[in-house]
């Protein structure tokens, strides 16, 4: 199955279009949790169990991991062979390297941690994501415009007349020969957002900034998907993660987790609100 085929039928089976992000921090997790790495696995995969049956897609990000050392490339493995094989694993490297480089990174990725889909960064060039893209059953997310304010210093840069993240859309476009890739955007620029909706034609877009950054849940969907047309999704983390400080963090992750599903269904049918 391709990879926006799975992406599809997840949000299709789960009736849900969030990403949970799985950016485990020990210092966030609930009181009397312990720091180590095994309470983080039991953190997160209670996280897992309590929520696969209603979200779209996980997305480790891979520097709480990193982080960790080798114990925490171990946790990485176990995290995703434990996500339900019909639910996507979008693992957040950003990675953006040279050809020879981009290879190993997109075998570690797509072959060794089993990822669908990965984050990566279009700065260098076509030949720093072809190794992704050969990966025909496997997507990349391309860095579009991000949430944080520094997207200001590069990605909204006036270039020939239009801004450079409206460049990497023409970009991504034209190579996304066998309809693998995505593009992230983030939902603390709705106008832009809307903008890149319309130029990105059928490509996924993974939608971060909901929440703590600040960025609106309706304009995010709304405009994401040109008004449920085309496919996107919710990425949500500390609010589902650390949804409680007590021992019921994950009933209190699901029941996050359902507010905003019924929150985003609601806005695709008013009746069910």
């Amino acid at each position: 199955m391709s990879a926006i085929k799975k992406l599809n039928a997840s949000m299709e089976k789960h009736k849900s279009m969030l990403c949970v992000g799985l950016d485990i921090d020990a210092r966030k997790m609930p009181q009397g949790s312990g720091a180590d790495v095994s309470s983080m696995a039991r953190f997160v995969l209670r996280i897992i169990e309590a929520t696969s049956d209603i979200v779209a897609a996980y997305k480790p990000n891979l520097a709480f991991y990193e982080a960790l050392g080798p114990e925490g490339l171990s946790l990485l493995k176990l995290v995703c062979s434990r996500i339900p094989e019909d639910t996507v694993i979008i693992l957040d490297a950003k990675r953006g390297d040279i050809g020879n480089s981009a290879e190993f990174y997109a075998r570690a990725f797509f072959e060794v941690y089993g990822a669908d889909w990965v984050t990566v960064n279009p700065y260098m060039g076509y030949d720093s994501l072809r190794p992704f893209l050969n990966y025909k059953d496997k997507g990349a997310f391309v860095l579009c415009l991000t949430s944080n304010p520094g997207a200001r210093d590069f990605q909204r840069m006036d270039i020939a007349g239009k801004s450079m993240y409206m460049h990497v859309v023409q970009k991504i476009v034209s190579w996304d020969k066998d309809h693998n890739c995505g593009l992230v955007v983030g939902a603390t620029y709705p106008e832009q957002l809307a903008e890149i909706r319309e130029a990105a034609e059928d490509m996924p877009i993974l939608i971060p900034g909901v929440g703590a950054q600040g960025g609106d849940l309706e304009k995010a969907v709304q405009n994401g998907t040109a008004g449920f047309k085309k496919p996107a999704l919710i990425n949500v983390s500390r609010s589902v993660l650390y949804a409680s400080s007590g021992d019921d963090f994950d009933r209190a992750a699901r029941a996050v987790v359902e507010r905003l599903n019924g929150e985003i269904n609601g806005l695709r049918d008013p009746r069910s609100s």
